[in-house]
């Protein structure tokens, strides 16, 4: 198993939906649910993350 570190999105709401990402894998972002940490991982590259969030960013 991967030791992803994850860190909870800032925009993520203290009691709602969470979003937690792990960066410290070089060629991978790692994404999941924090209120389930046991539960499934999307893995992406880095550029199809900095792609999904220019795309949140534009609306």
């Amino acid at each position: 198993m991967t030791d992803f570190r994850f860190t909870k999105s800032s925009h993520s709401e203290p009691n709602g939906e969470c979003v937690e990402v792990a960066r410290n894998i070089p060629g991978t972002v790692a994404v999941r649910d924090s209120k389930s940490p046991a539960g499934p991982v999307l893995l992406l590259a880095p550029a199809a993350w900095d792609a999904f969030q220019a795309g949140l960013r534009q609306g």
